[in-house]
């Protein structure tokens, strides 16, 4: 049974999403303070983490950072309406996804669904026997592990998939709608800059001098390349 972690200290908010994941036929773990939800989610393996900001003892912030150093699980964030502060930093620390106060369960149901949907194609895609290799950059997608040379990349879920899509087509430009369809999948609800953040955090990895990125090209107004070699220019 798939287990979705709360953590959000309004009891208010959690009690009838607790009943309406129940109906839904997800096993519902619960949390009041960012402590104890990172306790839960390091030691019960959720599916997801549902990981409000504001809280007691330890704030959201903390909670995604820490639990993103390690663990994988996908996080959704919770934000106050409107925020973009919030937003973007919850990206810049890992969260998979955000979504704003106030919400309807049918919404919040809508977005677990989704990143269920990505982990396991994810799983899917991790089990086949492939190899993409384009210049100095080579992915096993049976380890999910990814070289630049001899040094071995840490890439979030997200990055990765980002890059399977670029590596198995160099030189052709991704559009973006591409990119939300592949990776975040067709029913993504959410802000359609965290492709740029995730793009950002890829080129500080990959490229020599991210802010002038020689391989993970910008298209203007179409979307991102791959260069096809390592002479190609942006």
């Amino acid at each position: 049974m798939t287990k979705i972690l709360l953590v959000d200290d309004e009891k208010m908010i959690t009690g009838p999403l607790v009943h309406a994941l129940q109906q839904k036929g997800y096993a519902v773990l619960v949390a009041h303070n960012g402590r104890d939800g990172l306790h839960l989610a390091l030691t019960e393996n959720p599916d997801v983490v549902v990981l409000d900001i504001l809280m007691p003892e330890m704030d959201g912030w903390e909670v995604c950072k820490t639990l993103r150093q390690k663990s994988t699980v996908p996080i959704l964030m919770l934000t106050a309406l409107g925020d973009e502060v919030d937003r973007i930093l919850g990206l810049e620390l890992g969260a998979d996804d955000y979504l704003t106060k106030p919400f309807s369960t049918r919404e919040l149901i809508a977005r677990l669904r989704a990143l269920l949907r990505r982990v396991e194609l994810d799983q899917q895609q991790s089990q086949a026997n492939d190899l993409l290799t384009v210049g100095s950059i080579r992915m096993e997608l049976n380890t999910r592990r990814v070289y630049k040379g001899s040094e071995e990349l840490q890439l979030r879920h997200k990055e990765f998939e980002m890059l399977v899509l670029l590596l198995s087509r160099p030189g052709e430009v991704i559009t973006r709608a591409e990119f939300f369809d592949k990776v975040w999948g067709t029913d993504w609800l959410g802000d359609t800059r965290t492709l740029d953040v995730h793009m950002r955090w890829l080129r500080e990895k990959i490229e020599v001098n991210p802010s002038k990125p020689h391989l993970l090209q910008t298209v203007r107004g179409s979307g991102y390349r791959f260069a096809a070699t390592d002479g190609t220019t942006p």
